[in-house]
């Protein structure tokens, strides 16, 4: 039996910090501003506040201003030209396809800009599902919520799962419930909770890190 691999979308399979999350950062924080009636300086500093302290800043927009989910996602994942902001490789799709197993990205980000993103990038055929914010209920990670939305809502057992990710506090959790762990990072360190640590998603082509699940 194959492994069901979870890949994070942004920053896993793509490079979403030169153009993408300073556009998303202007546009929540000008959000906060907006909405919240808050100087430049003090929405940034909610914005980021709330970030580190729920893991999104929609978690923390929700539960402290009664913050309209699917505005806020609207709001702020409008793009000028996606095409030219999306970084990736394009040995990406091939990677991909030599990949055994079940693929489905589990992203924080909204179905819309997620099936965008991979549109673009040409690997939208390699994946059975988008499973974003709003399937997790709004519940992002690293809760266990979405988590456990994910793996009812496609069947799945966690000892078969494994999670590719940039953030380490997602992939925490991920170990919490049995799953294997993948970190793309280029930190020295490898917390106890990563199984694997690599510096690129490209990398799990050349690592058995299937066996794990699947064995």
């Amino acid at each position: 039996m194959h492994p069901v691999w979870l890949f994070d979308l942004d920053n896993t399979l793509h490079n979403a910090s030169p153009h993408i999350f300073p556009h998303i950062n202007r546009s929540m924080t000008d959000y906060l501003m907006q909405h919240l009636e808050l100087d430049e300086a003090a929405a940034n500093r909610l914005r980021v506040d709330y970030w580190r302290r729920y893991g999104a800043t929609l978690l923390g927009l929700m539960r402290h201003h009664g913050t309209d989910p699917c505005h806020f996602l609207h709001d702020t994942h409008q793009f000028p030209d996606l095409a030219r902001m999306v970084v990736f490789d394009n040995a990406l799709r091939h990677m991909l396809a030599r990949l055994p197993g079940r693929k489905i990205v589990f992203s924080n980000g909204p179905s819309r800009y997620a099936e965008a993103v991979l549109e673009i990038m040409g690997i939208r055929r390699h994946f059975e599902d988008v499973y974003a914010v709003e399937q997790m209920r709004f519940n992002p990670k690293p809760g266990l919520t979405g988590f456990r939305h994910l793996l009812k809502d496609h069947r799945l057992d966690p000892a078969r799962c494994i999670l590719v990710e940039d953030s380490a506090e997602n992939l925490r959790t991920a170990k919490r419930l049995g799953m294997t762990t993948v970190w793309i990072s280029r930190s020295l360190r490898k917390p106890h909770y990563v199984d694997f640590r690599l510096t690129s998603v490209l990398g799990l082509a050349r690592r058995a890190i299937g066996s794990r699940a699947s064995g």
